[in-house]
């Protein structure tokens, strides 16, 4: 059993189900997939509320990875299928990831509890996210579990409540071991929106004055970063719907709008417009304005188009 599991609840029959997988031999195999209309990917149009929602499928799916694979079992037992809520799996898990002992759990669970508008919200928008923009993540619970990106911004988010509340040394202490435990490092004073993908995760830094809007998509090795010499507001301001690539940097108080591409390898130090793409070390727009009657693409961010620009880079050669 992991350390430190706090208020735990244990739902008649599951014990002994998971107890039950020790006792017997199963050969090896990949779980078969849910049906669509157990576990699709988003929720339904005029569903119950998206957290319940969400915390039914999560469930599900770790049912039936438990009765597929029975080393898993007592993990999936302890981590979610002894839980009565999301935010206490998540608190319990992602206390456990950081090491802590109950001291983490409770600040987590507390803290969540207390926002449910916003940081529930935004925990439940960050799921859906990762299971509708990335075709390697299998299930909600897959993401909740493996994708340390998203406990890393889980826990940026109660890092952010404490720096609010002047708890700042506790809020450093959290970005740190973060940092330590996921390479992610985002400043507890940056503000990140909700339904945001950080997409593998890997060398994600964010500079304290940051602001990332809603449905961002950002991949690996990632920097939003200072100039190095500014002081104060010295950080991007991310518009809604951006895509960032992987290894892009973007540096000072810039703007990004709404709907803005930078493609990987970018090197970001003045104004990019919103819906249009930026590329190259130092970045320059390509492809131009939307002729008449074409309709708006998807968000970038949420459609994770990398490579729609290119017919319109009449530079581009191979």
């Amino acid at each position: 059993m992991p350390a430190g599991q706090p208020h735990a609840h244990e739902p008649d029959g599951i014990a002994g189900d998971a107890a039950n997988h020790s006792n017997h031999h199963h050969v090896a195999h990949s779980p078969p997939a849910l049906p669509a209309e157990v576990v699709p990917a988003y929720p339904p149009p005029e569903s119950e509320d998206d957290e319940t929602w969400v915390w039914t499928q999560i469930k599900a799916e770790a049912r039936r990875d438990a009765d597929a694979e029975p080393a898993l079992a007592s993990f999936l037992y302890a981590t979610v299928l002894s839980h009565p809520s999301l935010p206490r799996s998540l608190s319990f898990h992602l206390a456990n990831k950081l090491c802590s002992s109950t001291l983490l759990y409770d600040l987590f669970l507390a803290t969540l509890s207390a926002h449910p508008s916003t940081l529930r919200a935004a925990v439940v928008a960050d799921l859906i996210a990762a299971r509708s923009r990335d075709p390697a993540c299998v299930g909600f619970s897959h993401c909740l579990l493996n994708y340390k990106g998203f406990l890393a911004i889980q826990a940026h988010r109660v890092a952010h409540v404490l720096w609010a509340q002047q708890r700042r040394p506790l809020a450093l202490a959290l970005q740190s071991r973060v940092a330590d435990v996921f390479a992610v490092d985002i400043h507890p004073a940056a503000v990140v929106g909700k339904g945001i993908l950080l997409d593998h995760a890997t060398g994600v830094v964010i500079g304290e004055t940051a602001v990332v809007g809603d449905n961002v998509s950002i991949l690996h090795h990632v920097t939003l970063g200072g100039t190095g010499k500014a002081v104060g507001d010295r950080h991007p301001k991310i518009g809604d719907g951006v895509l960032i690539g992987a290894g892009a940097t973007i540096l000072g108080n810039v703007k990004i709008g709404a709907g803005a591409k930078i493609g990987a390898g970018s090197v970001v130090l003045i104004d990019v417009p919103a819906r249009s793409t930026a590329v190259g070390n130092p970045a320059r727009l390509i492809g131009g304005k939307k002729a008449d009657g074409e309709k708006d693409e998807d968000m970038p961010g949420e459609s994770m188009d990398h490579t729609s620009f290119i017919r319109q880079w009449s530079d581009y050669t191979i």
